[in-house]
């Protein structure tokens, strides 16, 4: 017996390693992509739609609805990631404009339309700051009886990129990450610990560029502008960031998880955004003095199967 496709949203700022995680979510038949909502982030929000919308037509993806979301952070200004995805978000590879257009609702609003409207619960995969999943937690909190999971990219145990200890997306809107830690609904955190390591290999990527297919080319020019050596290297790596997060939905066991207390740092200063991740096996001095404190307790991503989830996406992208 076939294994129903998962329901699942994707939340995203695409964002190079977005479009990846796209072009394998849309030709994926365990997923069933219901919605895609967009935030800014790694571009400014209208980009993020006309990037979005480009990768579902370059995908030959069905009629997904797309919706723009919130155009900064609940409380920071926009702090967009042009140096690393390019200026049009999408490494400027001169992408010809999409004809699909937006639906005529917002983000938070499609949101709820689409979990509420599901049949079976559904598993949301935001890979962007987490703005919009906080407008929706706090305007339609009943939501969460028909969200499955909360997968998210975003956090880091050991060490960011925003800052020395926070990671981009959390950073980039803090307080929005806090909400999201209190859904009430099983969480997993996909961070950089694992997201900087499932690396596809040269002449993998080699081979996409080279293809005749546009959507393989596509993935193959993403792939070599997400080179994470930035070496100059003609025949790069190619990183596939996001979509990990996408492929951890798929194959959870591609990932080891530690179910962890974590909390996001809000105090202005060097740590915020930081995701503080509490890995000790025993409570220490300062709960002993002080008392215990209630945490978010979250499926946090240790390590991963980098071959089986390189594997996975190249099998999927390729895919007839």
């Amino acid at each position: 017996m076939t294994a129903q496709p998962i329901p699942v949203i994707i939340d995203c700022d695409t964002g190079v390693d977005d479009a990846l995680a796209l072009l394998f979510a849309v030709r994926h038949p365990g997923l069933d992509v219901r919605a895609i909502t967009c935030v800014a982030g790694n571009t400014d929000v209208d980009g993020v739609v006309r990037n979005t919308l480009t990768v579902l037509e370059q995908a030959g993806a069905g009629d997904i609805p797309v919706a723009r979301g919130a155009e900064r952070p609940l409380i920071e200004p926009v702090r967009t990631a042009s140096h690393v995805h390019g200026q049009d978000g999408m490494g400027d590879l001169g992408l010809p404009a999409p004809t699909r257009r937006p639906v005529d609702v917002d983000a938070v609003t499609l949101l709820r339309r689409e979990i509420l409207a599901s049949p079976r619960p559904v598993t949301l995969i935001p890979t962007a700051p987490l703005t919009n999943i906080a407008l929706l937690l706090r305007t339609y909190p009943e939501v969460t009886r028909n969200i499955e999971r909360i997968v998210f990219m975003g956090g880091a145990v050991e060490v960011g990129n925003a800052t020395p200890v926070a990671e981009f997306n959390v950073w980039h809107d803090p307080e929005a990450a806090a909400i999201l830690l209190t859904a009430g609904v099983p969480i997993t955190m996909y961070g950089l610990d694992v997201f900087a390591r499932v690396l596809v290999p040269a002449a993998d990527v080699q081979r996409l560029r080279g293809s005749a297919e546009p959507r393989l080319r596509l993935a193959g020019e993403l792939l070599a502008h997400r080179d994470p050596a930035t070496s100059g290297d003609p025949t790069p790596t190619g990183g596939l960031g996001d979509a990990g997060a996408v492929c951890a939905v798929v194959d959870p066991g591609g990932i080891v998880t530690g179910h962890l207390p974590v909390e996001v740092s809000l105090a202005p200063g060097p740590t915020r955004g930081q995701t503080i991740v509490d890995r000790r096996p025993r409570p220490g001095e300062a709960e002993i003095h002080e008392g215990e404190r209630e945490l978010r307790m979250v499926d946090v991503a240790l390590d991963v199967d980098v071959e089986r989830y390189v594997k996975l996406w190249l099998t999927t992208v390729e895919g007839v």
